[in-house]
C-alpha cells in the first residue's frame, strides 16, 4: 500500500495487474477481472453472458440475496431452487425440473465453503446449452475432485468483502478460462470501454482499486494457510460435537473452506440462549431465504422444504484462523449447556 500512494497511481496500475493474475494462477484458470465487489462480479457475469429481459436464472434460495438481485437487477427472473440436504448446496437432482426454455443460466453457491456438485451442474448446464456461473463468494481455496472452485463453470465469481477469507474491504472478481468473456467483462466494468478508450456497449464502473488490489495480493498469499487453520478448527469441534448437534458434512470429493462452521439443531431459540449467555457470537445464514422475501414477493413460488428446514435450524459458530484454543473450547462449552449436555444438566 505504502508503493501505491509513494507512486501516486491509485487505478489500473500494477497492482491490479498482479493481482488478476495471481488471482488466475491461483483458480488454474487463464483469466480474472477484479471488480468492486461480489455483488458486481455477479451482475457483471450475467452481463456478459448476455443475460437479460425474459430470460430465468435457477439459483438456490439459501444464499446472500446478492445471488438473486443479480439476476433481477438485469429484468431477468431468478427462479429458485432447493438445495442438498447433506451439502446445503444445488445439486443437478435439484436443478434439473426447474430448466425451461427459458433457462438461460444457473448459478450454484458453493454455500459456507462446500462445494456444490460443480462437475455434475457443468455436465448438465452443457447438455442444456445453458451457462454455468458458480458463486464462490464463501468458498475461495475449497477444492471439488481437487479443482478449485469457480473453475468448472463459463465464470466463477468471488467476493472480498471484509469478513471473507480474502478481504479488500470492498471487491471481487470474476474468473474464466474465455477470452472472449474476460474482454468483455473488462469492457463492462469499464463504462463499456476497451483499452484505446472506444465504448462499444453501456457499461458501469465497477473498478478495483490499486489500494484494494495490493491488499488483496498480500491477503492472498496467506489464504491457504488461514483456509487450513479453519479446518484444523472444523476438525476439532467435529470431534467435541459428534452426536450433540447435525455438524456439517463434507462431500467425498470436497476440500471444505469452514468459511462458516455451520451446525444444524431443533431448539435453536434454546441454543442462542447459551452462546449468549456465554458470550460466545454466532451468524444466523440465512434465515428467510430469498424465496420468502418481500422483496421478491411471488416470485418465489412454490415451497422449498429442504431449504426452509435448514435455515430454521442454522447456527454458525467462530471458526476464524485465529481462533485459539480457550475461546474453542469456550464455543464447545457453551453449545454442550444449549443442548442439555452442559454442567447441571
Amino acid at each position: 500500500m505504502d508503493e501505491v500512494l509513494r507512486s501516486g497511481q491509485l487505478a489500473n496500475g500494477p497492482q491490479l495487474r498482479a493481482f488478476e493474475a495471481e488471482l488466475a494462477a491461483y483458480c488454474g484458470l487463464r483469466f480474472a477481472v477484479a471488480v468492486s465487489s461480489g455483488t458486481a462480479a455477479l451482475e457483471l457475469s450475467l452481463r456478459a453472458l448476455g443475460v437479460g429481459p425474459g430470460d430465468e436464472v435457477i439459483v438456490p434460495s439459501l444464499t446472500f440475496i446478492a445471488t438473486a438481485n443479480a439476476v433481477a437487477l438485469l429484468g431477468a427472473r431468478p427462479v429458485f431452487a432447493d438445495i442438498d440436504r447433506a451439502t446445503m448446496c444445488v445439486s443437478p437432482a435439484t436443478v434439473e425440473g426447474l430448466m425451461s426454455p427459458a433457462t438461460a443460466a444457473v448459478v450454484a453457491v458453493h454455500l459456507f465453503g462446500h462445494p456444490a456438485p460443480a462437475d455434475e451442474l457443468a455436465r448438465l448446464c452443457r447438455e442444456r446449452e445453458v451457462a454455468l456461473i458458480e458463486d464462490g463468494a464463501q468458498a475461495l481455496g475449497a477444492r471439488w475432485r481437487e479443482r478449485q472452485v469457480g473453475s468448472f463453470g463459463r465464470v466463477g465469481a468471488f467476493s472480498f468483502y471484509a469478513t471473507k477469507a480474502v478481504t479488500t474491504g470492498e471487491g471481487g472478481a470474476v474468473v474464466s478460462d474465455d477470452p472472449e468473456l474476460d474482454a468483455r467483462l473488462r469492457r463492462l466494468r469499464n463504462h463499456g470501454a476497451d483499452s484505446s478508450g472506444v465504448h462499444h456497449s453501456i457499461g458501469t464502473n465497477a473498478r478495483m482499486s490499486e489500494l484494494a488490489a495490493a491488499l488483496g495480493r498480500v491477503q492472498l498469499r496467506e489464504l491457504d494457510a488461514r483456509n487450513d487453520a479453519r479446518r484444523a478448527h472444523a476438525q476439532a469441534y467435529d470431534r467435541a460435537l459428534d452426536g450433540l448437534v447435525e455438524r456439517p458434512s463434507c462431500a467425498p470429493g470436497a476440500v471444505h473452506a469452514y468459511h462458516h462452521y455451520t451446525v444444524r439443531v431443533d431448539d435453536r431459540a434454546r441454543l442462542l440462549a447459551a452462546l449468549e449467555r456465554a458470550g460466545v457470537g454466532y451468524g444466523l445464514y440465512y434465515p428467510r431465504p430469498c424465496h420468502m422475501q418481500p422483496a421478491f414477493g411471488e416470485a418465489g413460488g412454490r415451497a422449498l422444504p429442504e431449504t426452509e428446514r435448514a435455515a430454521a435450524r442454522v447456527v454458525s459458530i467462530p471458526v476464524r484462523p485465529d481462533l485459539d484454543e480457550a475461546e474453542r473450547e469456550a464455543v464447545i462449552a457453551a453449545i454442550r449447556d444449549g443442548v442439555g449436555e452442559g454442567p447441571g444438566q
